[in-house]
């Protein structure tokens, strides 16, 4: 059975608290898995959560600071210990090439496992695959960074009226979506199209082009919202977003859910997070990230 949904591994900013481990974040995309920003603790996490080494296909690190890279050295040996059975492919910005290999070769281990390295240098498509489209786009942060977008292609969802009206039913139903027609009846007639469902991944950013480009139609949004709205001007100075700034990009692109991570250590009530959101006219499904939590994406 697919599954296809975020598990919340860490959701502090630069400060882990009592409550909130360094980030972390792993998307179940069917049976593929995809890790994002592994901060330092990622490895312990993953076992809290029931996330296995198994379960990585992916890295995605959208820059090399330590609350978004850490965790790399621990996750990448633990792939290997476990003798992952598939390649890793790791994806990153191409200016921390030095970073990244320091991280990978941080102590002795035996290597078992190919990780492929596939570091970032432009906007662009990064990956094709029969179940997305894995692309970035560059963010705005004193460090380079990248954010992350997978795209299902479009597919087709039959219509059982249009089917009758034609008299097409049981084996013949498969034959005319296997062959595209039956009869001289088109898929095309009986059916319509089924957007593909997507998910962006923004981290550390001020607001940008990127921001807005990764967030366009997104089913779930994983989006910082380091600040509240009233230390608009330190977010920005430090290349960061509000929780007020995040809620209305997700508003303006039509987004569907929302997730706001990322979070300060200088807050005490996580509440006042969704209260600023909301006040932003975000509409959609909204959720405050705590650590070891589920989000799935929305049903189609």
């Amino acid at each position: 059975m697919s599954v296809r949904e975020l598990v919340v591994l860490g959701t502090a900013s630069q400060v882990p608290t009592r409550h909130r481990n360094h980030n972390g974040y792993l998307l179940r995309w069917d049976g593929e898995g995809i890790l994002f920003d592994p901060g330092e603790g990622t490895q312990r996490q993953m076992l809290r959560a029931g996330v296995a080494a198994h379960d990585i296909n992916r890295i995605c690190v959208t820059h090399f600071h330590g609350d978004h890279s850490l965790g790399l050295a621990g996750v990448i040996q633990r792939i290997n210990l476990d003798q992952v059975p598939h390649p890793v492919t790791a994806h990153y910005p191409a200016s921390g090439q030095h970073f990244f290999e320091r991280l990978r070769y941080a102590t002795a281990y035996r290597e078992t496992v190919k990780l492929t390295e596939s570091p970032v240098a432009a906007d662009g498509v990064l990956a094709t695959t029969p179940a997305y489209t894995l692309d970035t786009y560059r963010l705005s942060h004193p460090v380079e960074s990248y954010g992350y977008r997978l795209t299902e292609p479009d597919g087709r969802r039959i219509l059982p009226g249009k089917l009758a009206e034609h008299g097409i039913k049981g084996p013949d139903v498969g034959r005319l979506q296997r062959d595209g027609v039956l009869g001289g009846v088109t898929l095309d007639e009986v059916s319509e199209v089924r957007r593909g469902q997507r998910f962006a991944f923004v981290m550390d950013t001020r607001l940008c082009d990127g921001v807005h480009a990764l967030a366009e139609g997104c089913d779930l949004l994983v989006i910082e919202s380091t600040f509240l709205d009233e230390d608009a001007r330190l977010a920005a100075d430090h290349g960061h977003l509000t929780a007020g700034q995040a809620a209305a990009v997700a508003r303006d692109a039509g987004v569907r859910h929302v997730v706001l991570t990322h979070f300060s250590q200088r807050y005490g009530d996580p509440a006042e997070f969704e209260r600023q959101a909301r006040a932003a006219g975000f509409e959609g499904e909204l959720t405050i990230a705590q650590d070891l939590a589920r989000v799935p994406l929305p049903k189609r």
